[in-house]
């Protein structure tokens, strides 16, 4: 069984959180500090679900010494929703962040996505009947068992949301984890890649489309294909 730890003082947080996960066979433990959960560590957990407003310190402090002993993937869960606080997270080891309120189906969803990434790191299956498979080994995408022939910026999008399906991407956000040099690249360019990932899938199927647009906030790769 899979075991995940809670650092959230939230009760009612805490219930949400516990029902969900416990319904899809996840063991669930809590913590409602910063300390507790750092000693709960000597357990073995798959994945840490971490609050940055915690009562007796920041969850930026707790993931830093997290970090200084343990891989384990983590998520932050915060309700603020600055570029900042997101871009600082990410910086000092958190593997993704969710803003509440949040949804039930969408934490399952990332908790899912980062799973799949650590626990095989070298072959990630989008679902058991996917028709996309992406080996991080080889650096290529298949559909249906044909390698598509994508260019590096094609193929590290891809890879991109691979690692988070189901979440939107900002064209900046595309850039600045795919593009060498974004400062000197123009927003557009995503949509470019964007529009050629579409074409590489049409080769081979001309009504299949993994990829979601939301008009005004980005991409991202469905959850459902």
């Amino acid at each position: 069984m899979i075991k995940i730890l809670l650092i959230e003082d939230e009760p009612g947080i805490q219930e949400t959180i516990q029902i969900a996960l416990e319904a899809e066979g996840f063991s669930l433990s809590i913590a409602q500090t910063g300390i507790q959960g750092l000693q709960m560590l000597a357990e073995d957990f798959s994945l840490i679900l971490l609050d940055i407003g915690l009562p007796d310190q920041s969850g930026f402090d707790v993931l830093k010494l997290i970090r200084k002993r343990f891989a384990t993937p983590v998520i932050f869960l915060t309700a603020r929703n600055s570029e900042i606080d997101k871009v600082l997270g990410l910086e000092i080891g958190a593997d993704d962040y969710i803003v509440k309120p949040f949804s039930p189906r969408e934490l399952l969803a990332r908790i899912r996505a980062i799973l799949r990434r650590t626990q095989n790191p070298l072959e990630i299956e989008q679902n058991s009947n996917s028709k996309i498979r992406i080996s991080l080994e080889k650096k290529l995408i298949y559909f249906n068992g044909k390698t598509l022939n994508l260019s590096p910026y094609e193929y590290k999008t891809m890879e991109l949301f691979f690692k988070w399906p189901g979440r939107i991407f900002t064209r900046e956000e595309i850039m600045d984890n795919v593009w060498t040099e974004p400062e000197d690249s123009f927003d557009r360019a995503v949509d470019t890649v964007i529009k050629n990932i579409r074409a590489r899938f049409k080769e081979f199927d001309s009504n299949f489309d993994p990829i979601e647009t939301r008009r005004g906030q980005g991409y991202g790769l469905k959850e459902t294909i």
